[in-house]
């Protein structure tokens, strides 16, 4: 251990370096120490110390986590850090401190655009025995649970919560004077408007960021070092880093980081929004631009994050106006003229990077772009415990489940998840509320309790943001809806649901899943039902698309509709795709000369796609046919459609099975015998046989002047007369024989389209005397 990292500097004080605390503890007030830290400075866990930086804040001491033991670290969260005006990284002084009872504290918000109105007892309870100092930022919090601390502390943290979201609140002014903590006798205060507040670090921080650590170190490294160390660079000989560009689909927290990066490095801020800048005289909006990089270099250091940078600096070959093309040229110059080592850094945002001019995409402008791409398992859990911290959550809910069932959601659409469970709490107490009343009774207020059933009903209503364009749909199908096809259920299972839901297994093997999956069989075998039961089980997004979808008559439209297609799945992987009738969306290419050329574009972005340079990781392609001897050869080998699964006609059991499902909801005679009506219905499919029930019931209707009781045996034999089977003996018999012929296709030299009509003949020819 450095002496000068935990030097005790006087008697009963202790120094040292500030490491961030995890998202859960953010707002409790609490700080993690070393056992050395709480020796030396004579305490016990749950008193009141002191931390200094450039200015004093007090906390709660905590043991610190099993990792730090050995280190001589503090964590401190992201208010705490404000309000010692320090940063991660940095170095602090700690004492013990004393707590006296407070007879008055007043509170305000701490953010411009809140008011704030009610009962104080809430916030009394909230913040009862904690310590606060005036000018501290304070945060209400709700009651999920703080590990490995004492009790007596845990019970400080399980006070009801003030409110559904986290509040943040000023402490304005206590008395006494100094460190004081609440308790029953202190009067306590709520003012509605906002107090300026003393720094703006408290606002937005790395704590209110989930799910992108390894985006906000790289971050700090480009942003935090040039601006809080620039000697560094100088000793080095290199000029800092002048800008970064951060893209990544929309709602994933770019401008947030920003702010973030910008308070936590004690800089000031400073805003350009792309459509504000731009001015209608000759000249204006540069002019508006050129200030506001003359005012940043007068307030070095200083961020200046340019937010939707593709409307001010589009490439300027795409757009026909001077004004837009001059504003261009203008930003070239200001970040290319930025003076050497000047103490200011650039960040932009755009989810549009290649709409950018070029020119602002090297090194010396913006060095660095950072991808803030959709949060993986972990980040959304981040994200949620963020979006749910001021909750007053119900024991059912486990935000480790929720994240694990939201694939593809970016923080925007986690933030709105929580927001419409919240509604739906709400909505569950609506009629205890009296609408003339000003004001909320308490008790109504303490039953407030967001439940796991709130959330599942938020989560039919939000969905990813990405996948809002394609028609796209949480399947409700599962395995115990579909009957008859086992076999084919068993090998979707071990091909998407396994490697999708345990990725690691394949990884220690060494093996890569499956890309993609081919069922073809006669229709209505029920192959699009299983698609959805896969997609459902496996837990994954569903992007289901019609040939004709995909298909427009306008030159390059049909491959850019597929490759969007499969960008948007890679963005909210995991995902199955199903595209339906894939015969009519890729055809064997080559069989003549009144092929149109799109079919063969289209076939050759699909190969690309599935085999191409990108690698599928978490997306499994299904298709569906009944022709699948139509289908390019090229897309049946392994690599594109590993696995070409037959869905044939039930057998005896499977048929009893789907009788069983369909008639799950209807009044049945005692004389009806499923069995019987399942070994009557020889070569029936699933479509074949809900329409058989279906016509059992029609009869029953008809029977019974439209009030039937239930469904008899007359009723069955009735519909088994009108109802004939779709899969005859010669159908099965050709399916059989094709089963063995299509993995020999992919195999077998097939004619390539530069060949003329006459060698593809003789081609075919050959093969067939052969």
């Amino acid at each position: 251990m450095a002496d000068a990292d935990a030097a005790t500097l006087d008697k009963g004080t202790v120094k040292l370096q500030v490491a961030a605390a995890r998202q859960e503890e953010s707002g409790r007030g609490v700080v993690r120490m070393p056992r050395s830290a709480f020796q030396t400075l004579g305490i016990t866990e749950g008193d009141v110390v002191s931390i200094t930086g450039k200015r004093e804040t007090v906390a709660i001491a905590a043991a610190a986590y099993a990792e730090d033991e050995s280190l001589d670290v503090i964590r401190l969260d992201g208010l705490q850090r404000g309000n010692a005006e320090t940063a991660s990284g940095e170095h602090v002084v700690v004492a013990r401190a004393d707590s006296k009872p407070a007879t008055r504290v007043v509170f305000a918000p701490a953010r411009r655009e809140m008011r704030l109105q009610g009962p104080t007892e809430a916030l009394k309870r909230v913040f009862f025995r904690k310590p606060v100092t005036t000018g501290d930022l304070v945060a209400t919090h709700g009651q999920q649970p703080v590990q490995n601390v004492p009790a007596e502390v845990r019970r400080m943290f399980n006070t009801p919560a003030y409110a559904l979201t986290q509040i943040r609140l000023q402490v304005v002014s206590t008395t006494p004077k100094g460190i004081v903590h609440i308790d029953e006798n202190t009067e306590v205060e709520l003012r509605a408007e906002f107090e300026e507040p003393r720094d703006a670090r408290g606002m937005i921080n790395y704590d209110d960021v989930g799910g992108m650590e390894d985006t906000i170190k790289a971050l700090r490294e480009m942003v935090e070092l040039p601006l809080r160390y620039p000697e560094l660079f100088t000793r080095l000989g290199v000029d800092p880093p002048k800008g970064v560009l951060l893209h990544g689909p929309p709602g994933t927290g770019k401008t947030r980081l920003a702010q973030a990066v910008a308070n936590e490095s004690d800089a000031e801020f400073f805003t350009i929004n792309g459509p504000e800048i731009m001015g209608s005289a000759y000249g204006e909006s540069e002019k508006r631009l050129r200030e506001v990089f003359e005012e940043a270099e007068r307030s070095q250091p200083a961020i200046v994050f340019i937010d939707e940078i593709d409307s001010i600096a589009p490439k300027r070959q795409n757009v026909s106006g001077e004004a837009e093309k001059r504003l261009v040229a203008q930003l070239l110059t200001l970040m290319d003229g930025l003076q050497a080592r000047a103490n200011l850094v650039v960040i932009a945002a755009t989810n549009r990077p290649d709409a950018i001019d070029e020119a602002l995409r090297r090194p010396g402008r913006f060095d660095r772009e950072i991808v803030v791409g959709v949060p993986d398992e972990s980040g959304r859990r981040e994200i949620l415990a963020i979006h749910t911290r001021g909750m007053p959550l119900g024991e059912g809910v486990d935000l480790m489940e929720l994240s694990r069932s939201t694939h593809g959601f970016v923080g925007a659409d986690l933030a709105a998840l929580a927001r419409e469970a919240a509604i739906e709490a709400v909505r569950r107490i609506m009629p205890k509320l009296d609408l003339e009343a000003r004001e909320i009774p308490p008790e109504v207020l303490e039953e407030l309790c967001v439940e796991k059933n709130d959330f599942r009903e938020a989560l039919k209503r939000v969905q990813p943001s990405a996948m809002r364009e394609v028609m796209v749909q949480a399947p409700t199908v599962g395995w115990d809806d579909i009957g008859g096809l086992g076999e084919a259920e068993e090998k979707l299972k071990e091909g998407v649901e396994l490697p999708l839901k345990n990725p690691q297994a394949f990884d220690r093997i060494g093996i890569r899943p499956a890309k993609g999956f081919l069922l073809y069989g006669p229709p209505g075998t029920g192959k699009t039902l299983l698609a959805k039961a896969v997609a459902k089980e496996a837990e994954a997004n569903f992007i289901s698309m019609k040939s004709s979808d995909l298909l427009s008559k306008w030159y390059g439209e049909s491959e850019q509709q597929i490759a969007r297609m499969f960008a948007r799945a890679r963005a909210v992987a995991p995902c199955v795709i199903f595209i339906d009738e894939i015969d009519s969306l890729v055809p064997a290419r080559g069989t003549g000369a009144g092929e149109p050329q799109v079919t063969a574009r289209v076939v050759n972005t699909i190969l690309a796609e599935m085999d191409g340079m990108e690698e599928l990781s978490s997306i499994v392609v299904i298709g569906a046919t009944n022709r699948p001897n139509l289908v390019d050869p090229a897309l049946l080998r392994p690599g594109r459609f590993d696995e070409l699964v037959y869905v044939g006609a039930p057998d005896e059991g499977g048929r009893e099975h789907i009788l069983k499902i369909h008639t799950s909801a209807m009044p049945l005679a005692g004389d009806v015998d499923l069995a019987d009506i399942a070994k009557q219905a020889e070569r029936f499919t699933g479509a074949d046989l809900e329409d058989v029930v279906r016509r059992a019931g029609l009869n029953a209707i008809r029977r019974s002047d439209g009030a039937p009781d239930e469904v008899s045996k007359a009723d069955f034999d009735e519909a088994l007369k009108d109802s004939r089977a779709t899969v005859t003996a010669k159908m099965e018999a050709e399916y059989a024989k094709m089963k063995g012929e299509l993995k020999k296709r992919a195999a077998a030299v097939q004619p390539i389209g530069f060949i003329t009509d006459g060698m593809v003949e003789s081609t075919r020819e050959k093969k067939h005397e052969d």
